[in-house]
């Protein structure tokens, strides 16, 4: 009877304690989190209530199992099994626990700097998000590491391994090497301020934001909702643009193929009245002038203004678009078109032809009118 009753009360307790203390801290975390609303770091710590009971549990067991003669002719085993959940579950807390601190003092940051600098943030950001990833790979690896030498096998080796880490390093640079300068151009970019989640940025063409960075690849979120990854590696060797780079104000130009007839000082004017009832124009500054001519257009460019990339993009397609309506409706003769008129003779073509014979069809050069820019051949 006390065989059985032994395992049972040891189990038994190591899980009633296991349960009676987790509910404890967790109860005491939810009242600090009650209290402190100025804080988000008592309720992100609760979300490590499992790996907390988990070590609890193993720790618990691990140091009590003894007592309790459980499968003595696999003690060793289990001992093994105890130990190597008890190693797990802690580093799952130590992650949840660096977790919840490093995203407390960003919301803090954040939420202090998110209107005065909001580039700096979006550079936090960043580096939190790269650190956090290092921390939980360097938690694995050790926690790995530590589970693998509770073999008494891999301690054995251990000596040779060592010995032969030199060459194995160099092998693994050389076959890694693509990884490797991913990993290192993710740490440029993180501490180098070259580019930050939320950024705006034209890539191969394409105009996106950036929605995550790794130590590997970055994704850039474009405005069709396509994903584009990349390698890290890419930012660091190659140009891009980065709209968010310094103050996130732009300057947009706007574009018009008009008729050499097109009343410039009134399109001024317009466009003066489209950007007052444009919510997205900051109201900085504007400008319309003629770039360029050709033969049969003047090249019409308006400058506008916007406090970000989003709203001048938004500024840009409503000058366009309301610009070419008001033309259509009051100067439609201002629209650029082809010349279908027939064109006239030069005065010096007299009734005679000026010596010129008559084409094959009768009729005289003087006679003949001529569509387009076409002319006679002389």
């Amino acid at each position: 009877m006390e065989n059985l009753l032994r395992p049972l009360i040891v189990v038994g307790g190591s899980v009633v304690l296991t349960l009676v203390i987790g509910w404890a801290t967790d109860f005491l975390l939810r009242k600090a989190d009650e209290r402190h609303h100025e804080t988000q770091l008592w309720g992100l710590l609760r979300r490590g209530r499992i790996p907390y009971q988990l070590v609890l549990f193993a720790a618990l067991l691990r140091g009590s199992y003894d007592e309790a003669d459980l499968l003595d002719d696999r003690r060793e085993g289990l001992g093994q099994a105890l130990t190597l959940l008890l190693i797990g579950s802690a580093a799952w807390l130590v992650i949840r626990i660096a977790g919840a601190i490093v995203e407390t003092s960003y919301s803090r940051y954040a939420s202090a700097r998110a209107h005065r600098d909001p580039a700096r943030v979006r550079r936090v950001r960043t580096q939190v998000t790269l650190i956090m990833r290092v921390v939980s790979a360097v938690v694995g690896v050790v926690a790995t590491a530590s589970m693998l030498l509770t073999f008494p096998a891999f301690r054995a080796a251990g000596a040779s391994l060592l010995a032969s880490a030199g060459i194995l390093g160099i092998v693994a640079g050389v076959a890694a090497q693509s990884t490797l300068s991913n990993m290192f151009a993710g740490f440029q970019i993180a501490f180098g301020d070259m580019v930050r989640i939320g950024d705006t940025v034209v890539v191969d063409g394409e105009w996106g934001t950036v929605e995550e960075i790794t130590l590997t690849f970055l994704t850039v979120h474009t405005w069709d909702e396509r994903r584009i990854t990349m390698p890290v590696s890419y930012f660091t060797s190659k140009p891009f643009e980065n709209w968010s780079r310094g103050t996130p104000q732009m300057t947009g130009i706007v574009f018009w193929h008009v008729d050499h007839t097109a009343p410039v000082d009134a399109m001024r004017e317009k466009l003066r009245d489209i950007l007052r009832e444009c919510p997205a124009w900051d109201g900085r500054a504007y400008n319309l002038c003629v770039t360029d001519t050709t033969p049969s257009t003047l090249q019409v460019r308006a400058l506008v203004t916007a406090k970000d990339a989003d709203d001048i993009w938004t500024v840009r397609v409503t000058v366009r678009e309301e610009m070419v309506r008001w033309l259509a409706d009051e100067h439609p003769y201002a629209l650029p078109r082809v010349n279908t008129a027939d064109a006239l003779l030069p005065p010096s073509w007299n009734g005679n032809g000026n010596g010129h014979p008559p084409s094959q069809d009768g009729v005289p050069p003087q006679q003949r009118r001529y569509h387009g820019s076409a002319r006679p051949e002389r």
